[in-house]
């Protein structure tokens, strides 16, 4: 399956327009002394050559002709990888502690996508719950990089009947998504997508713990067939390993959390091996809701109280809200335990892992945050650094079949994220964040710098 054909000429367009051009007013960036991770290998000191907002060259230091009349960047003793990109995001749910589609505005979202931007994503697939505005916003921030991270997505996505999301505890005054009880409801809901322009298509199928109704496999087995008659990808929203073994053996391309309920089987790795499944695994889901509760002196780190809005900076300080969080994270620490585990089982085996941590979909999933810990927890998972940023670069560009950035190389986009420290020596490291360039621009200084804007 590949990004949907009525997508492709926006997008292509902005691509057009950034190949390089050769004519008089093109400018020519020359980034020099940096080490540079491509998405795949270390490349060790080189050069780039941008123009036009895509890398003209790449090489090392010295094998590369810089023109007399380039900028020159010099970004010596400081460690270059692409942006990240985010295969399971949200934007435009959230507005200090609270969420909720009344909060989706074009403000808001660029808002979001401003402070993925700042983090290093570069590339924000928001993952359904997304309201009208979406498209216009897609094609306002296509070809003009200073305004944020691009966007895809999958519109507002498709539910179950008095299931997932639920309405209620997501917010949804309006619930945009339809949510087929028939095979024929859930063809023409996709056709309906389809035609609106997503970029893939979202299902919640699972129960949420046994509180709400399913997706039933009637309506995700048809939904999964039109899509791909369609060529859109198919995500699907699980927590079990039983709707998620049914949902691979059926077609689908990519499972958007990982398994939490029990250890994946043999038989489950071999079949999504060989359907070429993807799996986001999204660990910072489930930590999140004990994970600041559990760490108040990080809202003394700028990298994490700059992206939180007042309201959520003084949710954390109250030790009634952390006490309250943390009696009941026994579950959730399960979760995470789990799903660890079966993301160290499925990356072992050789299983496509891809990107993404539900971030920005409630305020504690905190943009840009979430992304940099999710990194951090697949370094507990057993992934190298070198393997974790691969994951979340040139993989996560390969799950939305982009092939125009995620590694830097000559012909692809120039997004990329510079660093004072090594991130393969430590994850940690990228957090050290001195500029992002995106589109062949500095669009974003030292994250230290960033406030994310008040609610």
């Amino acid at each position: 399956m590949r990004l949907h054909a009525r997508l492709l000429p926006p997008l292509l367009l902005a691509g057009i327009a950034l190949l390089p051009s050769g004519g008089a007013h093109a400018t020519t960036i020359a980034i020099e002394g940096a080490r540079v991770f491509d998405g795949r290998e270390d490349l060790g000191q080189v050069t780039m050559l941008l123009r036009d907002g895509v890398i003209q060259a790449i090489g090392a230091a010295g094998t590369i002709e810089i023109p007399a009349d380039a900028v020159r960047h010099s970004y010596a003793g400081c460690h270059l990888v692409p942006g990240l990109v985010s295969d399971h995001s949200h934007v435009g749910n959230t507005s200090g502690t609270e969420h909720g589609d009344r909060f989706y505005t074009q403000e808001v979202v660029l808002r979001d996508l401003r402070q993925f931007q700042a983090y290093g994503i570069t590339t924000v697939t928001a993952l359904g719950m997304n309201g009208p505005d979406f498209y216009a916003i897609r094609a306002r921030v296509s070809d003009a990089p200073r305004l944020g991270a691009q966007l895809l997505g999958a519109g507002p996505g498709i539910g179950a009947p008095q299931g997932a999301p639920p309405a209620a505890i997501m917010g949804l005054e309006q619930d945009p998504m339809p949510r087929p009880a028939t095979a024929e409801a859930a063809r023409a809901a996709v056709r309906s997508q389809a035609e609106a322009g997503v970029d893939l298509i979202k299902l919640w199928v699972d129960d949420l713990g046994g509180r709400f109704p399913p997706m039933t496999p009637e309506v995700y087995r048809a939904a999964i067939d039109e899509a791909h008659r369609h060529e859109l990808k198919v995500a699907a929203h699980i927590h079990d390993l039983e709707p998620a073994r049914d949902l691979v053996t059926h077609g689908l391309d990519i499972i958007a959390h990982g398994v939490r309920d029990r250890p994946v089987d043999a038989a489950f790795i071999a079949a999504m091996k060989r359907h070429g499944t993807w799996y986001v695994p999204t660990v910072n889901i489930d930590e999140a809701n004990y994970l600041y509760a559990e760490h108040p002196g990080w809202l003394q780190d700028p990298f994490v109280a700059n992206a939180l809005p007042p309201a959520m900076r003084a949710r954390i300080a109250d030790p009634g809200w952390r006490r309250e969080q943390l009696g009941k994270a026994d579950a959730p620490r399960r979760a995470v335990a789990t799903n660890l585990a079966n993301l160290k089982a499925l990356h072992e085996a050789g299983v496509r892992i891809g990107f993404g941590t539900d971030s920005g979909a409630m305020p504690q999933r905190v943009i840009g945050v979430a992304e940099h810990r999710e990194l951090e927890l697949m370094i507990q998972a057993g992934f190298t650094p070198r393997q974790a940023l691969r994951t979340a670069t040139a993989d996560a560009a390969a799950l939305l079949g982009l092939d125009d950035r995620g590694v830097l190389a000559a012909g692809r986009r120039a997004d990329f994220v510079v660093l004072s420290a090594d991130p393969l020596a430590d994850i940690r490291n990228t957090r050290s964040i001195e500029a992002v360039w995106q589109a062949g621009q500095q669009v974003a200084g030292p994250v230290a710098g960033y406030q994310v804007h008040a609610e």
